[in-house]
């Protein structure tokens, strides 16, 4: 098989099972947060890097909600688990500053929690394993794009970079943001973010005190969360207060 080959069918392969990387993500962070040594770092540095790692993840979900937000349906901004989708190609708005800024959202929210385990080695090595692995699906994604839409995907992608905004090529979204499609798609997204923060708090908690503790911040903010997610999940499926016209 050419290289090209097997790069597509790996990389088609890593999509269908993309959902699947945070549970990896969590099960590699358990030793991570045992081993990790805070000594050196105050209560006051801890604060700090985890705010810091809260507002990465914000980033990635507010990065993520303008790219949902302003997704005609039908665009190649829309692709399913079973693969890739497009009617047409999505060049406005925040596909006229980067062609995947899905993905930028992605590493943002999940390298924001990454950071809470307070071991930068470990960021690193996830930031090296995310490119390597949104790398093969980028790829994949591209090689449909070209065989639909052919010199018109070239010529946007050869001014567009992939994964680093260029501000200059801005051009005005085709239709106006969305607050319903964000609220209809990106609820589990949310609270997976915020599961996965409370995930690693509790887990550094147990490994230095022996016990659990529920009655902490990350805890409150997840079951608010969960309550959220229940409700958009229930105003999706039995109502049609977020459906719209147009949209994905």
């Amino acid at each position: 098989m050419a290289l090209i080959h097997s790069f597509e069918k790996s990389g088609n392969w890593l999509f269908r099972h993309r959902g699947e990387l945070p549970v990896v993500l969590f099960l590699i962070a358990v030793p991570v947060v045992y081993f990790t040594n805070t000594n050196w770092l105050n209560e006051q540095n801890q604060h700090f890097i985890s705010w810091i790692a809260v507002f990465l993840s914000a980033l990635g979900f507010v990065i993520r909600a303008i790219s949902i937000g302003t997704t005609p349906k039908g665009t190649s901004g829309r692709n399913t688990k079973e693969g890739q989708v497009a009617e047409s190609l999505n060049t406005s708005g925040i596909y006229s500053l980067m062609r995947h800024p899905l993905y930028l959202g992605n590493y943002f929210m999940w390298i924001g929690i990454v950071l809470f385990t307070f071991n930068f080695s470990f960021v690193v090595l996830i930031s090296l394993a995310f490119w390597l692995y949104y790398e093969r699906i980028m790829f994949a994604e591209e090689r449909f794009l070209e065989r639909k839409f052919g010199q018109s995907y070239l010529d946007w992608s050869l001014t567009t970079p992939a994964f680093i905004p260029c501000f200059k090529n801005y051009k005005k979204n085709q239709i106006p943001f969305s607050l319903k499609s964000v609220l209809r798609r990106e609820y589990s997204g949310m609270l997976a973010t915020v599961f996965g923060f409370m995930f690693i708090d509790l887990l550094r908690t147990y490994f230095l005190t022996g016990s659990i503790s529920y009655e902490r911040n990350s805890v409150y903010i997840f079951g608010i969360a969960l309550i959220i997610t229940l409700l958009l999940r229930s105003l999706k499926h039995y109502t049609r207060l977020l459906d719209e016209t147009g949209r994905s």
